[in-house]
């Protein structure tokens, strides 16, 4: 990591195994806010199915924790090798140079105080990646409002794909 803090309260660390149930737990309670919204998104994780193997990316060393103190106050997953979801979306070829965005999530505690957006910003200059230049993600077309929040983070859409999710891409340094 190049910078260990997200803003000025909130500290960044590489999750490790003893932190999964605290992470889970946040991402128990972002599908839970998302359900009381009328989204299905992440909906599994209500009944205990973590298909997107939260463990095996904490293992990794991909996961990262935005802390505030002792509180979880957000996390995002950044991947250097794509998944089969991301072939899916983005096709086989081209991978090479891309991190991939997944899972950016706050606990309630924090929405509406600007930190998904210092998280992202975190992910674009506070870590390095060598060989890596740009950031790729995806999510659910019909949710304008996150839409907005990347377009407005300068990420570039590059279509929607057949199963419903906006691509978005962006250079950084």
């Amino acid at each position: 990591m190049k910078n260990n803090q997200a803003n000025a309260r909130i500290l960044v660390s590489q999750a490790v195994a003893a932190d999964a149930p605290a992470v889970m737990e946040l991402l128990v309670g972002a599908a839970t806010w998302l359900k009381s919204k009328g989204s299905t998104q992440w909906s599994a994780l209500l009944s205990g199915d973590d298909h997107h193997n939260v463990t095996g990316h904490i293992d990794k060393g991909e996961l990262f924790m935005f802390k505030d103190g002792d509180v979880l106050a957000g996390i995002v997953l950044l991947m250097q090798v794509p998944g089969d979801w991301d072939h899916g979306l983005w096709g086989k070829d081209g991978h090479e140079s891309i991190v991939y965005l997944h899972r950016l999530a706050i606990s309630r505690e924090y929405a509406g105080q600007g930190l998904g957006a210092d998280i992202v910003r975190w992910a674009e200059e506070g870590v390095s990646f060598p060989g890596k230049d740009r950031i790729r993600l995806d999510c659910i077309a019909n949710n304008a409002k996150l839409n907005a929040f990347y377009s407005g983070l300068g990420y570039t859409y590059k279509g929607t794909s057949p199963s419903g999710f906006c691509l978005y891409e962006k250079f950084y340094s």
